[in-house]
């Protein structure tokens, strides 16, 4: 598990207890001595007004298709979650080094930084 894999997990509702099984990328390597991982949702729901630290993941562009999302998605950079690694389902694929750095100066951004 590292920066840039996407996974499917268990994520966090932000507005009730529970939780979802979605793809998240990962912001982190597994920290801590129960293990745990920075992530960030993704959502095949494309909101009207995106913000400046979403990214459009499209698996029909050649820079997307290492992803292996089945649709359009979007990478919501706001909503962020640590989840035990236990959480992770299974490996979907990863974002190509040029759209990981763009994530990562994203985050900069997000936290002012």
């Amino acid at each position: 598990m590292r920066p840039g894999e996407i996974h499917l997990a268990q994520f966090p509702f932000g507005d009730m207890p529970g939780m979802k099984l979605r793809p998240v990328l990962l912001l982190t390597g597994p920290l801590g001595s129960v293990p745990e991982i920075l992530v960030a949702y993704i959502s095949s729901v494309t909101p009207a007004q995106l913000l400046p630290t979403d990214l459009i993941l499209d698996p029909t562009k050649p820079e997307f298709r290492s992803t292996h999302l089945k649709t359009k998605s979007v990478l919501r950079l706001h909503k962020l979650a640590t989840i035990h690694c236990s959480s992770l389902a299974r490996s979907l694929g990863s974002l190509d080094a040029a759209s990981l750095a763009s994530v990562f100066n994203k985050l900069k951004q997000l936290f002012g930084i």
